[in-house]
Parts: structure tokens; sequence; C-alpha cells
């Protein structure tokens, strides 16, 4: 689910710890990001963070994991109103 509000973007995605490497699988009805880091102290939550903050260019304070912190599934928001990078967000995701 992608949703635009007020501050920027917001993103259901599921993520998939303790992987070989950071990537984003995009099926029909998901969004998966599967990130090296592993499960323990938020570790996976900051890795995520880490790698959706390159991955977009977009600053690490700008991205904020609003559900799911202990849970596979999260949303998360994107606080940006650059149209370029909406637009590629909507793709990506």
């Amino acid at each position: 689910m992608i949703k635009d509000t007020q501050n920027g973007l917001l993103v259901t995605i599921k993520i998939s710890p303790n992987s070989r490497t950071n990537e984003i699988i995009k099926t029909e009805t998901e969004t998966k990001i599967k990130i090296t880091a592993q499960p323990i102290d938020g570790k996976a939550n900051k890795g995520l963070v880490e790698f959706l903050s390159k991955k977009f260019r977009i600053p690490k304070t700008s991205i904020q994991i609003v559900k799911g912190e202990t849970s596979k599934e999260k949303t998360v928001l994107f606080i940006t109103s650059d149209d370029d990078k909406i637009n590629l967000l909507k793709e990506t995701l």
C-alpha cells in the first residue's frame, strides 16, 4: 500500500532480515525488502532506514517507521515534498 499524506509518502512493506544482500523485491501484491542486518535490538530497523536512505537519497531523519517496530510488516513514512523522489518511491515500491 502506498498512500500520499501531508508530510510525504506512507508505504507498507514486508521486511526479511538476516538476508545475504540488501534488495527490494516488488510483486503484484506486496513490496518485500531484504536486509542483511539481524533482527536483534532494532538492528534490522536501523538497517532498513539506512538502506532506504542510500537507495532513494533521502536523509535518515526523513524516514520513520510509524508502525511495526517489532513486526516483519512495517509502515514507513518518507517525509519529502520532492515530486521526483515521490515518483521514484512510487515506481520502486
